[in-house]
């Protein structure tokens, strides 16, 4: 990773987290990736997701706990004469938000947990309500017959990628284009570009 493109601020790392509505999971076993995406809820120093009590990813998983789980959150298309002139493919590229975690995966037995990992993830997916608490006895089929699973996170890399590396010229050309191009996307991205700029102090 190029370190000019590496957060470490905690709390951009974390609103990412909190925000981003899912994942990929990426496992292995026998010699055989597997990568999958998943909803999932972050709290604290772990991450939940839930599935089928049976079927290759919880039959990848007891064989193999450890993992590897990224998220990723794509911004603008950059073409490549958005900042150069040479009429060459190589400048093109596209700006994005990304997290690589390495962890382990915990299969909860608890019901409490299995509770509060669930009603993690609907505050998070339908935040209006609109459902009875998990605790309530009408959930006690869906809770045995559910897998709730939590990942350790042992690693984390976040890399955002919004032009940080060029010159002052190219980056006002990138700015340029995005602007006569004005999507909703574009707009984002420069808000991004200009902070990420004002940050690192260029």
């Amino acid at each position: 990773m190029k370190q000019i493109f590496e957060i470490k601020d905690k709390e951009v790392i974390e609103s990412m987290m909190r925000d981003t509505e899912y994942g990929t999971l990426a496992l292995c076993s026998d010699n055989k990736p597997y990568s999958l995406p998943v909803n999932f809820v972050y709290d604290g120093d772990v991450i939940y997701f839930h599935g089928a009590l049976s079927g290759r990813k919880m039959k990848t998983l007891r064989a193999n706990p450890k993992v590897s789980f990224s998220i990723v959150e794509n911004f603008s298309l950059i073409a490549s004469y958005f900042s150069s002139t040479d009429e060459l493919a190589c400048p093109a590229t596209q700006f994005f938000k990304s997290i690589v975690i390495d962890g382990e995966v915990t299969i909860i037995e608890s019901k409490e947990e299995k509770i509060k990992a669930l009603t993690l993830l609907m505050q998070k997916l339908q935040p209006e309500g609109g459902y009875k608490s998990f605790d309530n006895i009408e959930y006690d089929n869906m809770l045995n017959a559910t897998a709730v699973l939590r990942i350790e996170i042992q690693d984390l890399r976040a890399k955002f990628k919004f032009g940080q590396h060029l010159n002052q010229e190219r980056f006002d050309m990138i700015l340029s284009h995005l602007q006569e191009r004005d999507s909703e996307i574009d707009k984002e991205t420069i808000k991004m570009m200009k902070s990420l700029r004002r940050s690192d102090g260029v």
